[in-house]
Parts: structure tokens; C-alpha cells; sequence
């Protein structure tokens, strides 16, 4: 009998590894949870995994900043850390895990739970607990009186306040205690200071996403043609994606031909290229919960005409520019509201400067008002992962550079996005330095292979 349970045990572990996806080393998650409690006051914090999706509808993704803790990537889950002074000088963290549905387990899959041998092991995490017992344990955070007031060393709780599966998950547990939980604060400012800067595991994680990215957009170099509709070639996209070993698209692809170029956001996708459009393509994938971001705008017959290699030329060089100018620890993005502060180290100034001052529109206006979206963003477990853009960027830091110039009378639009990192000398570096820049390149590209 023993043998048999060791058995089911090997085939059980091994089926969860081989669904597992690959991650940063487990040290890392547990560093991460010590470096929040040091951020709690004194207090705890309560952070919940994401909600099952509905069955058959959306495939599963975790709560980012659960996933950032615990790498831990099943629902219905519940994390505790709690400060050395709220738990008489030592520190705690405890996972909670829901009981095992062996019936719903025969749609959704195998789940581990606090009673699997090795459960502790296999979660990395210091306890591993039924989430059963969270009630209790939260009465024991706050004293356990009838107003639920905090120990003085505790000096608060935190929680990912307004989303919604945390906020049920906190009036589930009030009306368990019979009380209303003490006021929270957010925890998730103090999560983003951590995530701010990747670590070299997550550097790997995502350049895999970047390679991944890079793939599929080379896949499109010899599919984009006149007569193909957008949405055989974003269907081409999540293929070659999947194929390249990403679980999902970092987002809703973006295939924008024509006078769809011009729209940011562009999503129908239902437009049949044409001769002589171009075709903005804003597509990249998720590796292992990390994303990649890249646009590039392509001549749906392979040919720039010589103004759409002109504006194109301006986009390129206006990318060029904020690398140029990019310092570790003073560059940052100011978004569109801070184009006026003339400041060298405000990238998304300088970018506006290089187009506003190159090329002219059909009214011999400058190009800057065509220019109508920030410069970038952050890129890591989220497409736009949390950052405080008051700070400028350090060593670590992983983010997008994406000019782009929409002229809806010409029906031109030109994006052209990178996901670059800070390194540890501060030098700047590209994820998608190996895809096609120039519009020479981009043409050499498109050149039929025979």
C-alpha cells in the first residue's frame, strides 16, 4: 500500500511540474516576501491569489503581485507575511490553499493542497496551511477582540485594496469573524518598489519572451501581402507565439492597416490590406508570466513609398534620439503632460523635440501633434507593469521606448516599439536588437524568399 501511495505521489508531483511554468529560483520568492515585511510598519499583509476562471471561458492567469511572491499559479490561494513585530519578533508567512475538489479536478485538472506530502516543499513557502484556517489566524493578527483592533505591533494590515477578488475575499472573512476586519492599506505601492527592478532571473525570463516575440514577428515578414486581412494575420500571430513556447499573447494583438494605422488601439482587425498601406503590427507574447512588447510597421506590398519611408525615418530617428540621451539614474518618462518641462534627462521631451523639429505634415504644420501617446512604459510580469514614474530609471529596469506618428489625412501611421533593459554598468539595452530597425532592413525582410 505504501509503495502504491509513493507511486500516485511521483506521478501526481511529476504532472504538476510538467504544467508548471519556469520561474525564478525559489529563493528569490522567498527573498521578496522578507524585503515586503520589512515594508509592513510593524503590520501584516493579506494578499489573495487571482479567481478561477469560469469554466471553459478564460484560460487561468494569476494575480500578478501573488504571482510575484509565490510563483505559486492555482487559484483560490492566500498569502500572510507578517512582520517580525507582529509576531513577537519573528518573522511569518504562511500560504493557504484551498481544499482539494477531486470532482472539479476531472474538468479544471490536479490542484495541490495543504495535505499533499511535500505540500511546504513544492510551495517554497515556510508554512503551508488550509485556507480553512485563515479566519482564525487573521483573529489572531488582530488581537482577536470584538472590534478587531490591531496589536499596537501590528501596526496595520495590508491588502491589494479595489480588486475585485480581494474585496469579496475580505467581506467573506469579516462575516466568518463575525466583525468587520480593521481598515487596510494597500499593499500593492509597496510590491511595485520591489518590482521595479528586475532581477537577473527575471532578465532571463524575459529575453525568452522577447526571442519568442522576435519569432513571431519574423514569421509575419513573408505572410503580410495585399488581399490577407488583418485577422489572418493576427491569427497567425497567436499561433506562432504559442509555437515559440509563450502560454498566451502579453495582449489583444494590434493589426492596423490603411487608415487603421492611425488608431492606437485599433482592435477589430476585420480591414483586407491593401496595396500601398501600411500596416502597423503591435504583437508580442507572455513567457512564464513575463511579457514582451513590440510594434513595428510594415509595407503590406514590401515598399515604402518615399513618404512613408520619410515619416517612418522620423519615428526611427525620434527612438534613436531618447536611447542617445538615456542616463542611468536621471533619464525618465514624463508622459505627454510633461512635454513642456524642458528637462535633457526627460526622454519623452526629447522624443517629441526630434519629431516636432523633423518633417512637416500636408499643411507644412510640424509633426509633434501627430505624436499623441507617452514614450513608454514598464514591461515585466504585466505589459505595463507598475512603476513609480516620479524616479528615474536604474540599473534593472526594464521598459518600453515607442514613438510613434498617426497622420489620419494621410492615412499613415508609423509605431516602432523595444523593450530595453538598464544593465548593471547602466547601459542600455535592446531586447529586439536582432529584428529589423531600419526601413531598409524591414524591406530586406520582406523580400520574397525562393
Amino acid at each position: 500500500m505504501r509503495r502504491t501511495l509513493a507511486a500516485l505521489f511521483v506521478v501526481f508531483a511529476s504532472s504538476l511540474t510538467a504544467l508548471a511554468l519556469e520561474s525564478v529560483p525559489t529563493g528569490e520568492y522567498h527573498a521578496r516576501r522578507v524585503a515586503l515585511s520589512a515594508q509592513l510598519n510593524g503590520g501584516a499583509a493579506l494578499i489573495f491569489a487571482a479567481d478561477e476562471a469560469a469554466l471553459d471561458f478564460d484560460p487561468y492567469r494569476q494575480d500578478e503581485d501573488f504571482y510575484y511572491l509565490t510563483g505559486w499559479n492555482e487559484p483560490g490561494a492566500a498569502l500572510v507575511i507578517e512582520a517580525p513585530a507582529a509576531n513577537n519578533g519573528k518573522y511569518r508567512e504562511i500560504l493557504f490553499l484551498p481544499t482539494r475538489n477531486l470532482r472539479l479536478e476531472k474538468y479544471t485538472g490536479i490542484k495541490l493542497d495543504a495535505a499533499t506530502p511535500g505540500a511546504t516543499q513544492r510551495a517554497g513557502v515556510d508554512e503551508v496551511r488550509p485556507i480553512t484556517e485563515l479566519p482564525a489566524e487573521l483573529d489572531r493578527i488582530t488581537v482577536g477582540d470584538s472590534t478587531h483592533n490591531l496589536n499596537p505591533t501590528a501596526a496595520r494590515l495590508y491588502a491589494a485594496l479595489d480588486e475585485p477578488h480581494t474585496t469579496a475575499a475580505l467581506d467573506m472573512l469579516s462575516a466568518s469573524l463575525g466583525s468587520h476586519l480593521p481598515p487596510a492599506k494597500d499593499v500593492r505601492p509597496l510590491v511595485m518598489q520591489l518590482r521595479m527592478t528586475k532581477s537577473p532571473a527575471e532578465l532571463a525570463l524575459l529575453r525568452k519572451a522577447g526571442d519568442a516575440s522576435i519569432a513571431t514577428h519574423r514569421a509575419l515578414f513573408q505572410a503580410i501581402k495585399p488581399g490577407l486581412s488583418e485577422r489572418s494575420i493576427s491569427g497567425l500571430i497567436d499561433y506562432k507565439l504559442k509555437e515559440n513556447g509563450c502560454e498566451r499573447p502579453s495582449y489583444a494583438s494590434i493589426v492596423g492597416s490603411g487608415p487603421n494605422s492611425t488608431t492606437l488601439h485599433y482592435s477589430a482587425n476585420s480591414r483586407t490590406m491593401q496595396d500601398g498601406d501600411l500596416v502597423v503590427i503591435d504583437a508580442a507574447g507572455e513567457y512564464s508570466m513575463y511579457a514582451s512588447d513590440i510594434t513595428r510597421t510594415y509595407p503590406v506590398n514590401g515598399h515604402f513609398t518615399p513618404r512613408q519611408r520619410e515619416i517612418y525615418d522620423i519615428v526611427l530617428g525620434a527612438q534613436n534620439a531618447a536611447r542617445k540621451a538615456f542616463v542611468a539614474g536621471k533619464s525618465y518618462m514624463g508622459g505627454t503632460l510633461m512635454r513642456e518641462r524642458n528637462d535633457p534627462h526627460n526622454l519623452d521631451k526629447v522624443a517629441f523635440d526630434y519629431i516636432n523639429s523633423h518633417g512637416k505634415d500636408l499643411h507644412g504644420e510640424p509633426l509633434g501633434k501627430y505624436f499623441i501617446h507617452g514614450l513608454g512604459h514598464s514591461v515585466g510580469i504585466g505589459v505595463h507593469d507598475p512603476y513609480d514614474y516620479s524616479k528615474p530609471f536604474l540599473p534593472g529596469s526594464v521598459f518600453t521606448i515607442e514613438p510613434g506618428i498617426y497622420i489620419p489625412e494621410e492615412g499613415i501611421g508609423v509605431r516602432i516599439e523595444d523593450v530595453v533593459y538598464v544593465d548593471a554598468n547602466g547601459k542600455l539595452i535592446d531586447f529586439q536588437d536582432s529584428l529589423p530597425h531600419t526601413a531598409d532592413e524591414v524591406e530586406t525582410a520582406m523580400k520574397p524568399v525562393h
